[in-house]
């Protein structure tokens, strides 16, 4: 019976022997965790180039509206809608007989006044000639036809002035191209009565565009203004046409539009073809070319969180965040802009769960 308990005890001391030996080799074998590698980079500066696609329109370089100047009734119709007319050249011819009896009153007053005029200044030199011999002409006389010249040359002056008017109104009658270009838009025919108020001058007669060379208008927002400079060279497509066009950056308004925010850019365009038309919508392919080199990083390296947007730096292996603003994006890649330096060792792909002064196994 002794022996019995005698060997129960030795083999539950083995077993716990055994069971002890086995938990320790368990702790020696499960070796303890190794933080996982991160990935850094060192930070550089690069020029970011980008390209912004915007609507733009397309217009004549020049667009005149021709309005009739006095109430008259359309003559004679030289032109319509397409052709093609050179500068001074005659459009239009008006017709306004009141005009013309104004015109034949004022040349009759003219002449008249011109003969009066003549008369006064012929009698008053030789009465002036005649004076020179002493008692043959009073004084008086000689001062009476003096005057009576000098009112005479005023009363002719004013018919000259008056011819004038009626001659630049009659004019007006004839409706000139003011340069070269063609006729986009007619609204009259003959026999229409126009004239400076009323029905007759709610349309323009003729509407003229310069489509020689054309102005590509753009509005480019806030953000993007200061990548674009003048003499800057751009392309444009246009839908109607496969071709892809190019222009370059001639004025820009230096100030924004108050309701879009956005800047106007204009650009010409030489239609040496004719296949542009004004009033195209046009697709312009605008380029960003920064003026200096930027901090560029990939995408991953930047955190955004409620907490903000920052980088991870790591400085002595451990974790800095570093509070940054945001620049263009392309691709995988992004501007930032903050309290950094080149060279600086970042963490290429960060988390919100990497915390401040978390060691960086690199």
């Amino acid at each position: 019976m002794k022996s019995n308990i005698i060997k129960s005890s030795a083999l539950l001391f083995t077993a716990l022997v055994v069971l002890s030996s086995c938990e320790k080799k368990k702790e020696e074998t499960a070796a303890p965790e190794i933080e996982p590698k991160v990935e850094t980079f060192l930070l550089s500066k690069e020029k970011l180039t980008t390209e912004l696609r915007l609507p733009a329109e397309l217009t004549g370089f020049q667009q005149v509206d021709l309005y009739a100047k006095v109430s008259s009734f359309v003559k004679t119709l030289k032109v319509d809608i397409g052709s093609k007319v050179k500068k001074g050249q005659l459009l239009i011819v008006l017709e306004a007989p009141e005009i013309s009896s104004q015109l034949a009153a004022a040349e009759s007053r003219l002449k008249s006044m011109e003969a009066i005029y003549a008369t006064s200044k012929s009698t008053y030199n030789r009465l002036y000639e005649t004076s020179k011999v002493e008692g043959t002409i009073s004084k008086n006389d000689l001062e009476m036809a003096n005057g009576k010249k000098n009112s005479d040359y005023a009363q002719y002056q004013a018919a000259i002035a008056a011819h004038k008017e009626i001659s630049i109104m009659r004019g007006y009658l004839e409706i000139r191209a003011p340069f070269d270009g063609v006729v986009a838009a007619r609204n009259v025919n003959l026999g229409t009565f126009v004239g400076p108020a009323g029905k007759g001058s709610d349309l323009p007669l003729l509407t003229i565009q310069e489509q020689s060379k054309l102005r590509l208008a753009v509005s480019v927002p806030e953000l993007y203004t200061g990548y674009l400079h003048q003499g800057d060279n751009m392309s444009f497509n246009v839908k109607s046409l496969p071709d892809t066009f190019t222009a370059t950056i001639q004025r820009m308004s230096g100030a924004l539009d108050l309701k879009l925010r956005s800047e106007r850019v204009e650009m010409d365009v030489h239609n040496t073809k004719g296949n542009l038309l004004p009033g195209m919508v046009a697709e312009v392919l605008l380029p960003l070319n920064a003026k200096d080199s930027t901090f560029v990083v990939p995408k991953s390296a930047v955190v955004s969180s409620a907490e903000g947007i920052y980088v991870v730096k790591v400085v002595n292996h451990k974790a800095t965040r570093v509070d940054i603003k945001k620049g263009r994006e392309i691709e995988d890649k992004i501007e930032i802009f903050g309290d950094l330096s080149p060279n600086d060792k970042l963490v290429k792909i960060a988390s919100e769960e990497t915390k401040e002064g978390d060691v960086i196994n690199e």
